[in-house]
């Protein structure tokens, strides 16, 4: 059974159909949920040792290691019939769309701890950290979020070459029948 299918069988009717309809779209906050995690974890294991003074840095670099994880992760999994261009094409379009993010997500970091002064010695570390976590993993990543979607199925995976590779894939295994 897919992950879209366990999670699918677990759902009420009326939001199942809602969800089967917008699959494309649970995929990539699944995605989405795996990269955010990969994303923290590598934030803070930087900016809590090697990159403590530079915050903006460390979360620059935690990005592009999410970055290269949601590449795979969506090419493979969310967008798989969508798309259809030379891989080398595909991914100079994914990582130009996802650079734009990077600046997207970063905004809201550099606003709290550079324009807002959210940081120690103005501020407890308590206070920092939350300011961090708040303006660089929730409205930052959010906001890199919906501009990467709409990047993606636009410009990365659009529909009107999907039709090249989905005659070139098997046949899609995460339709899910209704129960």
């Amino acid at each position: 059974m897919t992950v879209v299918e366990s999670v699918l069988s677990r759902t009420p009717e009326p939001l199942r159909s809602v969800l089967i309809k917008h699959r494309e779209l649970l995929k990539f906050a699944i995605v989405g949920g795996t990269t955010f995690l990969v994303d923290n974890g590598v934030w803070y294991l930087l900016k809590l040792s090697v990159l403590e003074s530079k915050p903006t840095t460390a979360k620059a670099i935690a990005i592009i290691v999410a970055t290269i994880v949601s590449y795979i992760l969506n090419r493979e999994w969310s967008f798989r019939t969508r798309g259809g261009r030379e891989r080398h094409h595909e991914a100079a379009l994914f990582f130009v769309i996802s650079g734009i993010a990077v600046v997207v997500n970063l905004i809201p970091l550099y606003t709290s701890r550079y324009i807002f002064d959210l940081e120690v010695p103005h501020v407890t570390r308590f206070v920092q950290e939350l300011a961090d976590f708040t303006s660089g993993s929730i409205i930052g990543m959010l906001l890199a979020m919906f501009f990467r979607f709409w990047g993606f199925k636009k410009w990365v995976f659009p529909d009107e070459l999907g039709k090249r590779r989905r005659d070139s894939d098997e046949p899609d295994d995460d339709v899910v029948p209704l129960r």
